[in-house]
């Protein structure tokens, strides 16, 4: 039986963002240098699906072949989808798909890889590696890249480069390509802003007994520290208190402890439930769906939706597994971060029992992207960080004042309480204020377009209120949004139109201003119509 249907009408390619389109021409240029093992490193919320499907169907547009490695089941579904929006033949090592050694794009599991061989003679000039960070130092992929397809182009898709344990992603790549920081995507509108709460420290999971394994913590003794029933109360408490409501996952060490959350929110009466390996793709599509509509609130899970979940109307993350592991934490966090206009979110919440934020930072913390290596690890150690006794607020070491209740460190003695309350980095504080500036800039824009003032109105009003001008890229989308129809774009073109001859203007203006508000992949001969 085969899991493959055929297309009831072709589809529309996405239309990629302008970073989207930068990073693979970056990837072209490392190419073109001659580069032949390339990390390409986008966050999460950044597009890596639709990243991927456009160099797919490049290196398909060029009568070359692509094999696709994906390591988790659930993700060979979702690969497919995409591969259908841009039109793509594809085939399959997958047990209960359809294999077709002549399609030009082969989606691999590692798993069904492993039982079959025909795959090795299988001439794929392109090697795509999806989640780059497991799949390339996987068996499967450690002989492909050094045996059976060494001359081919080797492509490591990663959100999260670094590895606990000596062997990284550039002992195996030569070089990178990435998007955006997270704190780059939020200002551009693409992620949601977040609001951090940390739990005080008399509260905090007890990990003084709990061993360290393969640069992890040890998911037995996990257990112990982490599911018990007063801790399991108290996560309930303070979603009750601080996120009623609103669409929720929570993180937890294993299939057990997922089922006493969830329990224990049912009994609550808040709708619950569980979603675990065992779980069938059907099943946990029917459960992703029912948390998107609202039907459910809180879905709890044990190593199944930090990959491959992609619901952006959740609002809230609850982290309830400590982990050591950058990359897991930042996945888990990342599932929270992706915007959704449809159902009304405008941030996401994480409520982090677990300590995780203090031990590893915020995603907006993340300055640039680097490829680590054995010799260079990379793994950006958060800045030491204390928490206010006070009102938990997570601060830089070198702080004596808190700058959220005034507590000093001199002289006060700590007072502990027992609710979850919001921390912030100072990026996260800085951003905040940005989010403010851009906001208002934007309202000027279109109050500027509204009362067919020129746009260059906007940043001297901006200048005015802030000393300095607004960054271009604050344009993008500030007046009629991420999806402006036509008929909106040819109103703009005649209001720039007008300003142009009435100020004397280059028609070179015009074209600027055009892309500033719809970018450069705008429809150039709308401006000719």
């Amino acid at each position: 039986m085969t899991h493959l249907k055929p297309p009831q009408a072709p589809l529309q390619p996405p239309t990629l963002r302008p970073y989207q389109n930068q990073l693979i021409k970056d990837l072209y240029v490392k190419l073109g240098q001659g580069h032949r093992r390339i990390a390409i490193i986008a966050g999460t919320g950044a597009g890596k699906t639709v990243i991927g499907g456009k160099i797919c169907a490049d290196t398909v547009a060029r009568g070359l072949r692509l094999m696709f490695l994906v390591h988790l089941d659930v993700l060979v579904g979702q690969t497919y989808e995409k591969m259908q929006a841009f039109g793509l033949r594809c085939g399959f090592i997958k047990a209960g798909w359809k294999e077709d050694p002549e399609a030009p794009i082969q989606i691999a599991s590692i798993q069904t890889m492993e039982k079959r061989s025909w795959w090795r003679d299988w001439k794929a000039n392109v090697v795509f590696f999806d989640e780059g960070h497991t799949t390339v130092f996987s068996q499967i992929g450690q002989e492909i890249i050094y045996q059976t397809h060494p001359k081919a182009v080797h492509l490591a898709m990663t959100a999260t480069p670094y590895r606990i344990g000596r062997e990284q992603l550039g002992d195996h790549m030569e070089t990178f390509v990435a998007s955006p920081v997270p704190s780059t995507l939020q200002q551009m509108g693409y992620l949601a802003p977040m609001q951090y709460y940390g739990v005080a420290p008399d509260s905090q999971i007890n990990l003084d007994g709990v061993k360290t394994i393969a640069g992890d913590y040890d998911e037995r003794d996990l257990k112990n520290a982490c599911d018990r029933p007063e801790l399991v109360q108290r996560i309930v408490e303070e979603w009750q208190r601080l996120t009623p409501g609103k669409r929720t996952i929570a993180f937890c060490v294993d299939v057990e402890h997922a089922r006493h959350v969830a329990e224990a929110f049912k009994a609550s009466g808040i709708a619950a439930a569980v979603v675990d390996g065992s779980t069938p793709i059907r099943e946990r599509r029917r459960l992703y769906r029912a948390l998107g509509e609202g039907k459910l609130l809180v879905l709890t899970s044990c190593n199944v939706i930090s990959i491959g979940f992609d619901e952006p109307s959740v609002e809230v993350g609850l982290l309830l597994r400590p982990t050591q592991s950058r990359a897991l934490h930042y996945q888990q966090v990342g599932r929270v971060l992706r915007v959704s206009p449809k159902t009304g979110k405008t941030d996401g919440i994480i409520l982090d029992q677990a300590n995780n934020l203090k031990r590893l930072g915020f995603p907006e913390d993340i300055k640039a992207y680097s490829l680590p290596t054995q010799k260079e690890p990379g793994t950006h150690e958060p800045q030491p960080t204390k928490q206010c006794p006070d009102c938990n607020r997570l601060m830089w070491g070198f702080v004596m004042t808190c700058p959220g209740c005034g507590h000093r460190w001199e002289t006060e003695a700590q007072v502990h309480i027992e609710e979850l309350v919001e921390v912030h980095s100072e990026e996260v504080l800085r951003q905040a204020e940005l989010r403010q500036q851009i906001a208002f800039f934007r309202q000027q824009r279109q109050k500027a377009y509204r009362e067919g003032a020129a746009p260059n109105w906007a940043k001297h009003v901006f200048y005015r209120e802030y000393g300095y001008l607004p960054e271009p890229h604050w344009c993008l989308g500030s007046i009629f949004g991420i999806n402006p129809t036509p008929q909106e774009m040819t109103a703009y073109r005649n209001y720039l139109a007008r300003i142009q001859q009435q100020q004397g203007k280059p028609i070179a203006w015009v074209f600027d201003e055009f892309q500033q508000e719809f970018g450069d992949q705008s429809e150039p001969e709308l401006l000719w119509r």
